[in-house]
């Protein structure tokens, strides 16, 4: 049985979780593609151009490296190519997910130095400038921030944090995690400066889980020449040794990087830009109905909202895992749950990847149907007011 549901319901699910997102037919249709001999001449060609086409999804002239793996491992990645044992590096705690990348780091033997926040906003800059500015020895490596972080809606400014760095004259490198933002918000590797950027297949790419990515400058793959963290699977020298003409050292996904051809076509094709005001004007549209039930964005800064998600909280003795169970009942749709500290108090509303106007209407009909099963005090009209903004910013 390919998809398992507790019971049989006419319509298709709504999986409007932050990711993975809906894969668009097409990408399927490249997916399920007879699979070709990594080894052979074939994949070499098809590998070569993949690998060229990519970079524009991180508007990067430097190296794409693609693993086999979730987006975690690219996080394990981006670490274990750069920094040494006992290294020390900045981390900004955004959110669970930057959480993540730090307990991971503190499990590498990795010294983390953390820049906490409220979870309601994105990475602090100022506290980040000065933090650098301290560090005259100059001991912290490198600056890890979570461009957008998918448990709270919230997108750090990764250009302010650039310009943070080079204004304390500090030679760290930058890694940003860009799993759930690549494809969906404007994302510049290049022009903002970053060292790594890690990335997963599953969210804005619009594929299933399975595929991570480090985009890496030329100041990164100098600070892998000394890193002395133990790596072998991930390893950037032997997977740029092999790239060169277009194979992997070890087997790839193949029918996932089929996938990755034509969900970076639909990209191109739409234009990058394009596609970032489309989540723009999602993302507004879904505000809209939030505040009119009634009810708080986690994110408290709208200059961080992210366009990718909407975290909302409940008002106080509402589960918000009571909720989304309703929903998923009634109208069989997914919600994003609460995540660490937010667990049962807020639900996430995805609205990225392969997603137009009519499916965010349906998303937001079946939320504010599912708050009036669920005897949750709210504003009704929500959806009106998100179609009221659509029909006028086409």
């Amino acid at each position: 049985m390919a998809y398992f549901q507790s019971k049989p319901v006419a319509g298709r699910h709504f999986l409007q979780i932050p990711g993975p997102t809906n894969v668009p037919d097409r990408v399927l249709r490249a997916m399920d593609n007879p699979t070709m001999d990594h080894r052979g001449p074939d994949f070499g060609r098809f590998g070569t151009q993949l690998l060229e086409k990519v970079r524009h999804a991180f508007k990067t002239q430097s190296h794409v490296i693609i693993y086999p793996a979730s987006g975690t491992g690219a996080w394990e990645a981006a670490l274990a190519n750069t920094l040494s044992p006992g290294d020390r590096v900045l981390m900004c705690e955004t959110g669970w997910f930057a959480h993540l990348w730090q307990e991971m780091a503190d499990r590498l033997g990795i010294v983390t130095d953390l820049v906490k926040t409220d979870w309601r906003r994105g990475a602090d800059v100022a506290q980040i400038e000065a933090r650098l500015r301290d560090d005259k020895a100059h001991a912290i490596k490198a600056v890890c921030v979570v461009h957008n972080e998918t448990s709270t809606g919230c997108t750090s400014r990764v250009d302010e944090v650039r310009r943070a760095i080079d204004a304390a004259g500090h030679p760290a490198l930058l890694l940003v995690d860009t799993i759930s933002s690549l494809g969906s918000i404007d994302y510049r590797h290049d022009e903002w400066g970053v060292d790594v950027t890690v990335a997963g297949s599953q969210k804005g790419l619009m594929l299933p889980p399975g595929l991570s990515f480090n985009a890496i400058s030329a100041k990164a793959l100098k600070a892998s020449e000394t890193a002395r963290l133990p790596r072998s699977f991930w390893d950037w020298k032997p997977m740029l040794a092999a790239n060169a003409t277009g194979y992997f050292p070890y087997t790839p996904a193949t029918n996932l990087l089929y996938g990755l051809d034509a969900a970076v076509d639909m990209l191109l094709e739409e234009g990058l830009d394009n596609v970032f005001a489309r989540h723009d004007r999602h993302a507004e549209a879904t505000r809209r109905a939030v505040r009119h039930w009634g009810f708080e964005i986690q994110c408290a800064d709208p200059r961080h909202y992210s366009s990718a998600l909407t975290a909302v909280r409940l008002p106080e003795g509402h589960s918000a895992n009571a909720l989304r169970a309703t929903i998923l009942e009634r109208h069989n749709m997914s919600l994003g749950n609460g995540l660490g500290q937010l667990n049962d108090r807020v639900f996430r509303i995805g609205h990225l990847g392969d997603f137009g106007d009519l499916q965010l209407v349906g998303t937001l009909g079946g939320v504010e149907m599912g708050l009036r099963a669920a005897g949750v005090p709210y504003k009704a009209g929500g959806v009106l007011a998100a179609m009221e903004y659509l029909s006028g910013n086409a």
